[in-house]
């Protein structure tokens, strides 16, 4: 039989799709499944990594109950990042795994950052001092739980971790490895300097691969547990931030993404390494080269909360409550009647690093209407976005002439607008739902020999954009005055901020 299917599997933090792709890019068949989450204190948010594997079983087990597994000439997976566990040698977790919005490693990445070297660590790495990456979680087990710790033989990314029950072996891409910020980025392997600083014995960490490398093979468990054919090939993929790239093509020359979702992600491509606070450097899903990535942690998050808590209103209450809160917002002139929003709900990543940073609306009036409010919120985002873009091809040197934009928030036709007046840079919308799985199937289709590179796969499998908006000039000559006052209104309210949040952080103790 004829292998004319690769699977990507995108493990994300509340379900698993499992994707069968033809070599066009197109869906052939689905499975899905849930993914539940605990939150068992403030600030600390757990998944249990059976819960993983298990639901990645269930997921490929749908797919391979509609298409003949035969006809699967690899597997590719994408992961959600700065996820991870700890684990006997035998796979056998020792402890729930610690997700990436956990925060319970605020006093270590401080202490880390004075002890290490902030600028260092951000020089080998690639990442910011930030809470996100593992590394800082990783010393709170060995400082917290010490006899887990010493029992723990294997720290895996969720990658790795499906990897191995897919495989046996522990193995995983440096794609997914390198946003757990224990990734020399130059040398593609683990830091001794940070492993050792933190107290990490290196042997814990997993082999490394590229993406598009065959990793290992399907064991017969695996097979038997997922409906695979044992044998079949299981390919490096990444992060899923990388995979949503590479699968809306951005390894086309001034491409960037955005995936306009419950966060707003963005990158760039760059062969060459390049570090700076405007951005996150993240491994590439291509045969060589990173992404410069701005993150903004609210996105369609904040929407919703802004029209749950704010509006109290809902689509069953009031019909199609986002379509008239738009036709609202676009009757607002740019501005939103002198309404600014800072949208720092779960505070800011780049350009500031400021994880205290909390929303502010400014300038109401008796005059406001919530028309103006939401669209204030969707300016915010756009203009957050502006700048970010600005800074990061500053700092990396890489040109962006144009976005690929997808994800919920890329749907609405103001929003895109918005950015691309807020900008100066046209926004091509993708009709790719599921892009981080079609990345996962591109590094697939590499390593089935489909293709000669991942850039190949990429363009090949990728499908085009559908619609254009192009940057109004009148309309970005006001967008670019709005920037100018939206830039100071943080780092004038940055050390009041820092004020308020350590007396709301006394009156809770």
């Amino acid at each position: 039989m004829q292998q004319d299917l690769v699977i990507g599997i995108d493990s994300s933090t509340s379900a698993t799709k499992a994707i069968a792709w033809d070599r066009s890019g197109k869906a052939q068949a689905e499975g899905r499944a849930p993914i539940s989450m605990s939150n068992p204190r403030p600030g600390h948010f757990e998944q249990d990594p059976a819960d993983w594997w298990g639901s990645t079983a269930s997921a490929l087990r749908a797919v391979t109950g509609k298409i003949d597994a035969a006809r699967i000439a690899a597997i590719g997976i994408s992961n959600q990042r700065e996820s991870f566990g700890t684990f006997r040698a035998n796979g056998t977790a020792l402890r729930p795994g610690t997700l990436w919005l956990d925060e319970r490693a605020r006093p270590q990445e401080k202490a880390f950052g004075r002890s290490f070297g902030a600028e260092r660590v951000h020089d080998i790495s690639g990442k910011p001092l930030d809470v996100i990456p593992c590394l800082y979680r990783m010393i709170w087990l060995r400082e917290n739980e010490p006899d887990l710790f010493a029992q723990t033989e294997k720290m895996a990314e969720v990658h790795g971790y499906l990897a191995f029950r897919l495989t046996g072996l522990w193995t995983t891409s440096t794609a997914s490895a390198d946003p757990m910020g224990v990734l020399d980025m130059r040398s593609l392997d683990w830091s001794n300097d940070i492993l050792a600083a933190a107290g990490v014995p290196r042997s814990m960490m997993l082999n490394l691969a590229r993406p598009g490398e065959i990793i290992g093979a399907v064991s017969e468990e695996a097979g038997a547990a997922t409906g695979l054919k044992a044998g079949t090939p299981v390919v490096a993929g990444g992060g899923d931030g990388q995979c949503a790239g590479t699968g809306v093509d951005l390894l086309v020359p001034g491409r960037a993404y955005i995936n306009i979702g419950t966060a707003v992600v963005s990158g760039s491509f760059g062969l060459d390494y390049a570090h700076h606070r405007a951005f996150r450097t993240m491994t590439a899903i291509a045969d060589g080269g990173y992404i410069y990535e701005t993150c903004l942690r609210s996105g369609t998050f904040l929407v919703e909360w802004l029209v749950r808590e704010m509006f109290q209103a809902d689509a069953r209450g009031e019909g199609d409550i986002f379509a008239k809160l738009e036709k609202e917002a676009a009757s607002s002139p740019i501005g939103s009647g002198g309404i600014v929003i800072v949208p720092y709900w779960q505070g800011c990543m780049m350009p500031h690093w400021d994880s205290a940073a909390r929303g502010v609306i400014a300038g109401l009036s008796g005059s406001s209407r919530r028309g103006d409010i939401y669209r204030a919120l969707l300016e915010g985002i756009a203009l957050e976005q502006a700048n970010s873009t600005a800074l990061a091809v500053g700092g990396s040197g890489q040109p962006i002439d144009h976005y690929v934009a997808m994800g919920g928030g890329a749907s609405s036709n103001l929003w895109a607008q918005m950015l691309a007046d807020a900008s100066g840079r046209p926004v091509l919308r993708s009709t790719t739902v599921e892009a981080s799985s079609l990345g996962a199937a591109m590094v697939a289709a590499r390593g089935a020999g489909w293709f000669g590179s991942i850039a190949e796969a990429s363009q090949a499998m990728a499908s085009k954009p559908v619609k254009t908006f192009e940057p109004d000039p009148k309309s970005a000559a006001r967008y670019a005055e709005l920037l100018s006052i939206h830039a100071d209104l943080w780092p004038t309210l940055s050390a009041w901020n820092a004020r308020l949040a350590a007396f709301t952080e006394a009156g809770n103790v």
